[in-house]
C-alpha cells in the first residue's frame, strides 16, 4: 500500500515564546495547521508575534514550549542549519549579500549542498527566467538593482534548491505600490505554477485578502482570533476585533474574492445576427432596453439601437457598436463595479476568451454583496 501523504505541511501545537527578560508571551499557546502547498498569512497588529512565529518555524528562534512538525518532523530533530536548507526565506530587507554578484546570490543554498557548477548555472538560468530578469544581471551587483528587481532576485534566492516551505516577512512593504502591486501579481502566478506551501507576514489586511489562501489573523501576544479562507472571514468576522482589524469596504473587499463567472450572469438583450428586426425589439422590449447586442455564434459582436435597425434587413447587416466596457471571466467582482460604473446602460459584458459569456448588471452585484 502506497503511504498516505499528509495535508498538512507545517503544523503549530501549543506554541508559546516568552523571551528573557519578559512575562509576556509573544506568542501563546499558538496551535495552526497549514495545508500543503497553500499561501497561508499572518496578519495583525504590531506586536501580534507574526515574525516571531515565522521565526520559529525555522528555528531562528527557539519556542519556550509547544511543537512545530514540519511535513510531520518535529524540527527540533535536525540541525537548525539542516532544516534552513530546506526552507526559503525572503525578508523585507530582501538580505542579498552586497559583495556578491545576482548569479553568486542565487546560487547560495546550492552551493551550501554541494550543486555541481553545471547545474547552478541551470538553475539560476531557470530562476532568471522565472522571476522575468534579464540574464545580463546575474553578473551585476545588488546595489545596481531597482528594489522590485532586489526583492525579486531574493525570491530567486529563496526558491534556488526548490524548498517545499517558503516563509516571507513582509517582502513587499518597502517597494512603492505600483512595484509591490506587480510583485503580489508575479507570486500568484508562482504559487499557481509551483505550488509551494508558503507562510506570508504582513500588516496590510488588502494584501493578506488578495494573496491568502488562508488568513490567520493574530492579537497583541500571539493570541489567534480568526484562522479561515478570506471569503469567510470577509463573511463573518469572528469577533470585534477582526471586524474591526478589517475595516471599512467589508463588501467591497468581498468582491474582490469573487470572480464574474461566479456571479449571477444572464444571456442580456442579444440576439443572432440572422435575426429579423421584430425578433430584436421583441427581446429589447423584454429587457426594457432600447438597444441589442449581435451575436455570431459565440462571439459577441458589438450592440445597436434598436431605432436604427432597418426593417429591411437582418439585425446582422446593420453596423454595430463597440462594446465600451467588457471584462474577461476572471475578473473580480469589484473590478466590474469599476467597469459598469462607466457605462450607460450600467452593464458589463463577460467574455472567456473571445466567447460570449452572458451580462453582468450591477443588481447581480448588490446580491452577492447581500448574499
Amino acid at each position: 500500500m502506497p503511504e498516505t501523504v499528509s495535508q498538512t505541511m507545517i503544523e503549530l501545537d501549543q506554541v508559546t515564546k516568552v523571551f528573557a527578560g519578559t512575562t509576556d508571551p509573544a506568542v501563546d499557546a499558538l496551535s495552526l495547521a497549514v495545508p500543503r502547498g497553500e499561501l497561508v498569512v499572518l496578519v495583525g497588529p504590531s506586536g501580534c508575534g507574526k515574525t516571531t512565529t515565522l521565526k520559529m518555524i525555522n528555528r531562528i528562534v527557539e519556542p519556550t514550549s509547544g511543537t512545530i512538525t514540519i511535513d510531520g518532523q518535529d524540527q527540533r530533530t535536525r540541525p537548525g542549519y539542516a532544516l534552513r536548507r530546506d526552507i526559503g526565506y525572503v525578508i523585507q530587507q530582501i538580505g542579498l549579500f552586497p559583495h556578491k554578484t545576482i548569479e553568486r546570490n542565487i546560487a547560495t543554498v546550492p552551493r551550501l549542498l554541494g550543486w555541481d557548477t553545471h547545474a547552478i548555472t541551470a538553475r539560476v538560468d531557470e530562476l532568471l527566467a522565472l522571476m522575468d530578469l534579464d540574464p545580463a544581471m546575474r553578473s551585476r551587483y545588488p546595489a545596481e538593482l531597482s528594489g522590485g528587481q532586489r526583492q525579486r532576485v531574493g525570491v530567486a534566492r529563496a526558491l534556488a534548491a526548490d524548498p517545499p516551505v517558503m516563509l516571507m516577512d513582509e517582502p513587499y512593504g518597502a517597494v512603492d505600490p505600483l512595484v509591490r502591486a506587480r510583485l503580489q501579481d508575479q507570486l500568484l502566478e508562482l504559487q499557481a505554477d509551483l505550488a509551494k506551501t508558503i507562510v506570508f507576514v504582513t500588516h496590510d489586511i488588502d494584501e493578506a485578502i488578495k494573496l491568502g489562501d488562508r488568513i490567520a489573523i493574530l492579537n497583541v501576544g500571539g493570541l489567534l482570533e480568526q484562522y479561515d479562507t478570506p471569503a469567510e472571514i470577509l463573511r463573518a468576522p469572528a469577533n470585534d476585533f477582526v471586524a474591526s482589524f478589517l475595516g471599512g469596504e467589508r463588501s467591497l473587499k468581498r468582491l474582490s474574492l469573487i470572480a464574474a463567472r461566479d456571479a449571477e450572469l444572464v444571456r442580456g438583450p442579444v440576439v443572432p445576427a440572422d435575426a429579423s428586426v421584430d425578433e430584436a425589439k421583441r427581446v429589447g422590449a423584454a429587457e426594457g432596453v432600447d438597444w441589442v447586442g449581435v451575436l455570431d455564434g459565440a462571439r459577441l459582436r458589438g450592440w445597436m439601437w434598436l431605432n436604427e435597425l432597418d426593417p429591411a434587413k437582418a439585425v446582422g447587416d446593420s453596423p454595430t457598436r463597440d462594446f465600451r466596457v467588457w471584462i474577461q471571466a476572471d475578473t473580480s467582482l469589484r473590478g466590474a463595479v469599476d467597469a459598469i460604473v462607466n457605462t450607460r446602460n450600467q452593464v458589463a459584458v463577460v467574455y472567456d476568451g473571445d466567447h460570449y459569456q452572458g451580462m453582468l448588471f450591477i443588481e447581480s452585484v448588490s446580491r452577492e454583496i447581500l448574499g
